[in-house]
């Protein structure tokens, strides 16, 4: 089953001026976002305080998240227990404290300022009913992603793009090497873009997407330039412009049903995975959009601009005078 002809002549390398601006600008923007406005880090990275609460009668998970955002506690992570006991963590901003603060305050300022967090949050839960069993349990609880994690998984991305480099330039030529590298980064940099501009949580959940945006991303492109190559070997006319605009209309029925399916997994998961899973869908959903987008608009024309030619991808032929020196 195909959406498009194989031998269809969507002409993508014709509009390539276009798509390679929008894509650069798009990135500026992403950028400027990044570096102005930051992400908008979960607990995962500021860390904050845990506060244990138990009910007299069973409570929906989604009645406490709708009361903790009413009374101000943006953000909550509630995570169930049983039907009537939870686990709420609270960001250090929703309780009025840094979490420079927090870090700097001695254990018993921390267990004051924990207490009052704790009698915020019982106050918001206590309202419409809802009767609490005893007082709430409180303690602070630091961010899971320290620096030297975080350090240490940025050298390991750099590692693994690298290799992947290192890889596509002995596969392939040089030329797709850094082609691939460009269409990585401006995947995983507009996906950034989005959660800085939009101000969602970005979390450990929210990463691994990015991270598997990243893979993803590598996948498409890759079945790409096989394409191009395959073409600039076998085909006797046309020029750099004309195979890779072929390459790309061979391959554009498999990206878009690929994209396709993988969409309508991930769009299921974030309509019926719960509030805990939103984060990574909607980044899964967004990078594959901009994952599509590149394969089909910005990998090929990075290419033809880095000049790519038949003769790159040829065999080498041994030199005839070194041959006839053999003996």
């Amino acid at each position: 089953m195909e959406f498009f002809n194989p031998n269809s002549n969507v002409n993508s390398m014709g509009i390539r001026r276009y798509t390679v601006a929008l894509s650069i600008i798009l990135m500026l923007a992403s950028i400027v976002s990044l570096a102005t406005r930051g992400l908008n880090f979960g607990l995962d990275f500021t860390g904050g305080t845990m506060v244990e609460v138990n009910f007299a009668k069973p409570v929906d998970q989604s009645d406490i998240t709708r009361a903790l955002e009413t009374a101000g506690f943006h953000g909550a992570l509630v995570q169930r227990f049983s039907a009537t006991d939870f686990s709420i963590r609270i960001a250090p901003k929703s309780g009025g404290e840094s979490s420079k603060t927090q870090a700097s305050a001695s254990e018993s300022q921390l267990n004051a300022a924990n207490a009052a967090v704790a009698q915020h949050v019982a106050d918001a839960l206590a309202r419409d009913g809802r009767e609490l069993v005893g007082k709430p349990h409180s303690e602070y609880v630091g961010p899971q992603v320290g620096k030297e994690l975080a350090s240490n998984g940025i050298v390991a991305v750099v590692m693994v793009l690298v290799g992947i480099m290192i890889y596509i330039a002995a596969r392939f030529e040089w030329r797709f090497a850094v082609a691939t590298m460009l269409t990585e980064l401006h995947d995983v940099i507009l996906t950034l873009g989005f959660f800085s501009i939009t101000g969602i949580n970005f979390d450990l959940t929210v990463l691994a997407a990015v991270l598997a945006v990243d893979g993803y991303s590598v996948n498409d492109t890759i079945v790409v330039f096989d394409r191009v190559r395959e073409l600039f070997r076998s085909s006797r006319k046309g020029g750099p412009l004309e195979i890779l605009n072929r390459a790309v209309n061979n391959t554009l029925s498999r990206t878009i049903m690929t994209s396709l399916a993988t969409m309508i997994t991930v769009v299921a998961l974030y309509l019926f995975g719960g509030p805990s899973l939103h984060g990574f869908s909607l980044a899964l959903i967004v990078g594959i959009i901009v994952g599509t987008q590149s394969s089909i608009f910005f990998a090929c024309p990075m290419l033809y601009i880095f000049g790519v030619s038949k003769q790159d991808l040829m065999p080498k032929l041994r030199d005839e005078a070194e041959l006839a020196r053999r003996p």
